[in-house]
This record gives structure tokens, C-alpha cells and sequence, in this order.
């Protein structure tokens, strides 16, 4: 069972108290060197859906999955069933595995790597390392799913399953396939392919950015590359403008061609998506000549409700046969600055007379809403705004929520006081990299307010436990108890390159043993809260903090920012 989640609709106020559902509940005792959690809740105010409510029940808002959802790829079975996978870097479970039967109303139904077999070697990397830009794929001919995807830590693997809410196997190593970003394609006469981007021909770049996309046979009955792997792109559609990083590669065969499409220009504001056409799967490709077919690069910047960073997309047709694109985008509040980080967006796909895809052409723009025939809005969108409050009343985790470079099942515990997450006060702490005592979840809105109910009375100086904002190991910041002396302290710490500064520190009653925390997000400005009265009133320690230190913009990284619950016996 997963953790019971209480919806509510947006008009409901659900963080007047901080505490949602369980606002009422009798508090548990303190207990020695574990934090006590009584539950989490989560709402979305984006002024983008208050503004501008959706027209009709077939519309819907793009992003389809708001918040860092990264690397999109999707598939289907033929037989009406979509999937969705998205990058998770060091964050545990990896890749999250989205069911839809309509493309926009979808549910998350697992992870496809759960266990430590299938995620190696996180620990002592960066946030951002680990799994890199999965591909799911549908093979017809045994009825088998394959998800590949990079682990730089490691190398390029693949699992497979025919269950993709299920279990997955255990990854298959690839040493021939080298580079980053691998995808499947499964020909119509029953052979198999892996295309992904790799070095410049002889590791000899003539620029920064040269890469090239190669591709090698695959044997599915033996789970082995077979033949010679090729290159079939060298730089980009247009090699005389020296074009950088061409990646997140697929094939797809339409009416009996083969097209290739990649991503080029990078994973920043020059970001796009470009299409090939061939004979063979093997080659060779010509580029289109009206390239690119997605980006929103030349678009002014000052723009309102700005779409930009527009590409590594992926092609599924729908249930009426027509075609739609999801990709990756951000979501700027000001200037480039977000800390949302990179979504998953869709669009249909419109054809050219001589038969080439494409999504936007010059000087058009990424919609944030569109309407789809035969969709009808489901009660529990993953999109616009919406609240949630966790109980932590099953025995597992709910989907929504991650942990970093391992299951840190050592640290957290639904079992030992059943209705609370306890964690456990490790000796690690929020800059390490390594497996944090830290359960957190996405955040998904410019606009959001976060809360939970503590119980925990610290032991020393170093021991605190609380809420963690969450960028990377050195863009942080942290709202919980701490002890000073003699006496227990609500505390507001910002972690940085440069240590960690204590913005504020309160103390608070000797026999302190619970309160709840609230972080109130305005976009760029942050409001700190905590409340020793259940809610009824609110002190605020910190007002207006800066957002932005935590936005891609100036933390760099490929993640956004999460929210959660965090102790550590060493900060």
C-alpha cells in the first residue's frame, strides 16, 4: 500500500494550519535522537491558473507534469496504453513510470528502478549525476518493455519487463554502447536497434559541443549488440554553423521512411529539436532544410508567461491516429530564473506536405493550454494547481515522494510509530554526497506553500531536524529545531559554496516538544513560518529570503528544487 494522500480542492485553504488532515491529532512523545512527522502537505498557487481557467473540460494546461520532470520519453503497446518515463539523476526511486490512456490524464504507477541492484554507484556523486535521460520502448515482437538510459557513474544499461507498473529486471550493461542518452528502435520486420549520442569521430572534437549519433544492431534474444556501431550524425544539421550537443537521439519509421530526431543547441535557452529522414535505420539521414522543429530560441525574452529551454522530445501517435510530441521546457518567473527546473510538456505534431513533422515554426510559441478531441479532465490532474496532504498512514511510501543516492530506508521508518515518518538523526549531513537522512518531493509551482508537524526535542548542538528546501549540496535551506546551550531553537539556516549561514534563531520553551513549520513560496521571494499553538497563530523568522540563488540560472545542475523532511546528528 502506498501512503494515503487527502485531496483537496485549490479553493480549500489546506495550509491554514500546516498540518492538513492530521490537524487534529494527539501528539506523539518525543523520542530520543528521531525526528517525528505527523504528516506533509503541499499546494500549489500559481497565478498563471488562477488567471486563466481552462475553457472547456477537454482543455488542459501545459506542462502535463509540472515540476522537474526532465527527459520525457513515452511509448504504447498498440492496444491504447501510453507510458512515460523522466530522468531522476541521484535521486531513489529512479525513473518514474506514468500510465495514460489519452495522453493527458495521467497516473503514476511506480519506479522502474526500485532496487540497489538496479541503481549503482550514486553515492559520491554530484545531485545532478546519476541517470541521465531514460528511453522506454514497446517491442511487439516478444511483448516486452525496455527502458534504457545512462548512469554516468557506470555506463549505459537497459531493464525490461512486461509490466511496466510492476517489476523491472536487472540492468543489463551495455561496454559497446558508449556516450550518454540510448534509445531502442524496434523495426516492423523484427530487428533492433540502439542509437545515442556519442564523442566526435576519433575522440578528436573540432569545437566544444561536437558530438555525433551513432547506432549498432541489437540481438533481443540474446541481449547483445550485434555488428558494427556507425555514426550517422557528425556535429548537426548544418555542420558549417559547427552545431553543439546533439543528443537525446530516437527513430521512428512512418509510412515506410525512417526519421531520426535529436535534440541540438544544448539544455539552455538554445535549446531545440531537429528531424532526419532516411531509407535504412542504418543510414544515411538527410537533415530537413526547415530545421528546427521545436524551439523557442528566437523568441523575445520579456515576453509574458515565457516558455523557453524547448527540446529533447519523443513521437508516440495517438488513439486517433494523429501524432503528439512530449519534451522538455522551463518556465521562467523572471528574468531566466526558476526553480522548478525542466518539465514535461506536449503538443500534437503537424505534418508538411512533403512529410516532415514539426511542432512550432518561427515566432510560434509553446501553448500553456490546449484542448484534445475525446479528452475529458480527470478529478486528480497533474496539472495547475492542486493540494495534497500525506498522513504517512501506510506502510510504504507514496510515489510523489524521493530520497537521495539510496532507499535511506536505514533513516526513515512509517512502522516504528505508525500514522508519523520518523527520521533518524544520522551522522551525515545535507552537503554530503552520500545517502541523506532527507525524504523529499518535488516542488511543482512558482507559487506554493509546504508544511509539516514536528515532534522532536534535540540533544546536543549538532543535532537538529526540520524542513529542507533542496537545490544541490551547496544551494539549500533549512527551517527546524536546533539546540543552543541549554535551550531548544526554531532556526532558519541558507547552505552555500561558502558553509552555512544562520539567517535566525528563536528560543523557544523549555518543554517545547512539537510545532509545526510552514515555507510559503511568492516565486523569486521565500517566507519562513512556524506556529507552537497547532496553527492557531503564525510567526514568521524569515520574510523575502531570495528563490534565486536556488534557480538553475545560478546553481547550474539539471534537477529542480524538491521540499521535505530532513534530521542530521552533525549539522
Amino acid at each position: 500500500m502506498k501512503t494515503k494522500l487527502c485531496i483537496f480542492p485549490v479553493s480549500a485553504a489546506i495550509m491554514a494550519s500546516a498540518i492538513g488532515c492530521a490537524s487534529s491529532a494527539t501528539d506523539i512523545e518525543p523520542q530520543n535522537s528521531h525526528a517525528i512527522f505527523s504528516s506533509f502537505s503541499y499546494e500549489g498557487t500559481d497565478d498563471y491558473y488562477a488567471d486563466n481557467p481552462l475553457a472547456s473540460d477537454s482543455s488542459f494546461y501545459n506542462p502535463i507534469l509540472p515540476g522537474w520532470y526532465s527527459d520525457p520519453s513515452i511509448c504504447t503497446n498498440g492496444e491504447g496504453d501510453y507510458y512515460l518515463v523522466t530522468s531522476t539523476f541521484t535521486y531513489y526511486p529512479g525513473v518514474p513510470v506514468f500510465h495514460s490512456r489519452d495522453l493527458v490524464n495521467w497516473k503514476q504507477t511506480g519506479h522502474v528502478l526500485t532496487r540497489s541492484s538496479q541503481l549503482q554507484n550514486l553515492e559520491k556523486q554530484h545531485v545532478s549525476g546519476g541517470i541521465f535521460a531514460p528511453d522506454i520502448a514497446y517491442n511487439p515482437a516478444n511483448k516486452t518493455y525496455y527502458m534504457i538510459t545512462t548512469n554516468v557513474g557506470s555506463g549505459n544499461f537497459f531493464v525490461k519487463t512486461q509490466n511496466p507498473a510492476g517489476e523491472w529486471s536487472d540492468p543489463v550493461m551495455l561496454p559497446e554502447v558508449q556516450g550518454i542518452d540510448p534509445a531502442f528502435f524496434f523495426d516492423e520486420d523484427g530487428r533492433a536497434y540502439i542509437v545515442n549520442n556519442d564523442d566526435a569521430p576519433d575522440n578528436a572534437p573540432e569545437y566544444p559541443g561536437h558530438r555525433t549519433v551513432r547506432i549498432v544492431e541489437f540481438d533481443t534474444a540474446t541481449d547483445r549488440c550485434i555488428g558494427e556501431r556507425k555514426i550517422i550524425v557528425n556535429k548537426g544539421v548544418r555542420p558549417q554553423d559547427k552545431p553543439i550537443w546533439c543528443e537525446g537521439p530516437h527513430i521512428y519509421k512512418i509510412k515506410g521512411k525512417y526519421y531520426l530526431m535529436t535534440a541540438e543547441g544544448g539544455t539552455s535557452t538554445w535549446h531545440s529539436e531537429v528531424i532526419y529522414r532516411g531509407d535504412s535505420p542504418m543510414g544515411p539521414f538527410t537533415p530537413w532544410e526547415g530545421n528546427p522543429i521545436l524551439t523557442q530560441r528566437t523568441l523575445d525574452s520579456s515576453r509574458t508567461n515565457p516558455v523557453t529551454c524547448a527540446g529533447h522530445a519523443d513521437l508516440v501517435q495517438g488513439p486517433d491516429g494523429d501524432w503528439w510530441s512530449v519534451f522538455l521546457a522551463c518556465r521562467p518567473i523572471e528574468g531566466d530564473m526558476e526553480n522548478l527546473g525542466r518539465e514535461t510538456f506536449i503538443m500534437p505534431v503537424k505534418w508538411t506536405e512533403d512529410g516532415w513533422p514539426y511542432m512550432t515554426r518561427e515566432g510560434e510559441t509553446v501553448p500553456l493550454q490546449l484542448a484534445k478531441k475525446g479528452y475529458l479532465r480527470g478529478d486528480d490532474s497533474t496539472f495547475g494547481n492542486f493540494a495534497r496532504t500525506d498522513n504517512f498512514t501506510d506502510s510504504i511510501l507514496g510515489h510523489e515522494w524521493l530520497t537521495l543516492r539510496g532507499s535511506a530506508t536505514d533513516y526513515y521508518s512509517l512502522k516504528i510509530n505508525p500514522g508519523h515518518l520518523t527520521l533518524k538523526c544520522a551522522d551525515v549531513k545535507s552537503t554530503e554526497k552520500a545517502v541523506l537522512p532527507y525524504v523529499g518531493r518535488r516542488i511543482q509551482h512558482h507559487k506554493y506553500n509546504a508544511g509539516t508537524r514536528l515532534t522532536f526535542v534535540p540533544e546536543h548542538e549538532k543535532q537538529c531536524a526540520g524542513m529542507l528546501l533542496f537545490k544541490d549540496e551547496v544551494h539549500q535551506y533549512f527551517l527546524g529545531k536546533d539546540r543552543k546551550g541549554d535551550s531548544q531553537r526554531i532556526v532558519l539556516r541558507r547552505i552555500t559554496e561558502n558553509g552555512t549561514e544562520e539567517l535566525a534563531g528563536k528560543e523557544l520553551a523549555a518543554d517545547n516538544k512539537s510545532l509545526d513549520l510552514r515555507i510559503e513560496s511568492k516565486g523569486m521571494k521565500l517566507d519562513f513560518k512556524y506556529s507552537t499553538d497547532k496553527g492557531e497563530t503564525w510567526q514568521t523568522i524569515g520574510e523575502d529570503l531570495d528563490a534565486g540563488f536556488m534557480s538553475t540560472a545560478k546553481a547550474g545542475g539539471f534537477t529542480g528544487t524538491t521540499v521535505g523532511l530532513y534530521a542530521s546528528n552533525n549539522d
